[in-house]
């Protein structure tokens, strides 16, 4: 499906305790990928199904045991929330229940899906088995978390989050996955991509500035994100900036035509890598030393 550009890029949070952000891919416009977020109270419960669905569920703050028919598992050293610590992932395959228990005075979790006609490994990932990369380099310095990374024993999900320090850019030099592109040797160089970038800030009162642009500029937005806010990426360069005082988490869930990152970069920003002097130092901003 291509998405028709009326659709907004800012999807708007709810308030209170339950499903406070969701987005389903009938609502973006486009083809596979779906994302909700929600609060519980301790002791509540959540069941589901995935149906016809892969699905990545994101511990953002809090405790949860969950019940499944591929095995139970239990967190006890969950972060606090996003800024205090590493996630722990648990992935789960098509027509699989579900229950998931709140252990904590508060639960914060993200789950995002998309259809599947393939059976993988349910699995249980913990902070200490999540891989950190600094990227980039001065201003444009952050630390990625990968989740459900590319290579993961799934069909097409990918989940990572990123962490920008204040007033540094993230996603920069701006790049794009929206076709599907391979080498000589038939190797994916840049992968087709449905992407939802979901924004917490350490600060309630903070925001980061996000773009989305294609180079003919027939797409060309310019966005104020806040927290609990996500931002659709249907094409297009993607650059993200974090306002000066305050630090800025997103994550990322992408899929579609490849279980990959591959991308391209915006050519006229291209000679930025080779700029870099030096690395922040404020990264990593998040560490698993700090869970629990």
């Amino acid at each position: 499906m291509q998405r028709d550009d009326k659709y907004p890029l800012v999807s708007k949070p709810g308030s209170g305790f339950g499903e406070y952000q969701q987005l389903t891919k009938e609502e973006a416009g486009w083809e596979f990928l779906n994302f909700n977020a929600r609060l519980m109270k301790q002791g509540e419960v959540w069941n589901w199904n995935t149906g016809e669905n892969e699905c990545a569920i994101i511990l953002l703050g809090g405790n949860f045991s969950i019940r499944t028919d591929k095995g139970n598992w239990k967190t006890h050293n969950g972060r606090r929330d996003v800024f205090s610590g590493i996630a722990h992932t648990v992935y789960l395959s098509r027509n699989m229940d579900f229950s998931i228990t709140a252990e904590s005075e508060i639960l914060d979790i993200a789950c995002g899906w998309c259809e599947t006609d393939e059976d993988h490994p349910a699995c249980f990932k913990t902070p200490e088995e999540v891989e950190i990369e600094i990227r980039g380099g001065d201003n444009a310095t952050r630390q990625i978390n990968s989740l459900i990374q590319p290579g993961f024993d799934c069909h097409r999900l990918v989940s990572v989050e990123v962490y920008t320090p204040s007033g540094n850019w993230s996603s920069f030099p701006a790049h794009k996955h929206d076709q599907r592109v391979l080498d000589q040797q038939g190797k994916v160089v840049e992968a087709r991509l449905e992407e939802i970038y979901f924004y917490k800030l350490d600060k309630p009162e903070g925001y980061a500035i996000q773009q989305v642009y294609t180079k003919d500029r027939s797409l060309d937005e310019m966005m104020r994100v806040r927290n609990n806010e996500i931002v659709m990426v249907p094409r297009g360069y993607h650059p993200v900036v974090a306002e000066h005082g305050y630090n800025c988490y997103y994550l990322n869930f992408l899929t579609g035509s490849d279980q990959s990152l591959a991308y391209s970069t915006d050519p006229e920003h291209e000679w930025i890598y080779d700029s870099w002097k030096s690395v922040d130092d404020r990264v990593p901003l998040v560490t698993v030393e700090m869970n629990g």
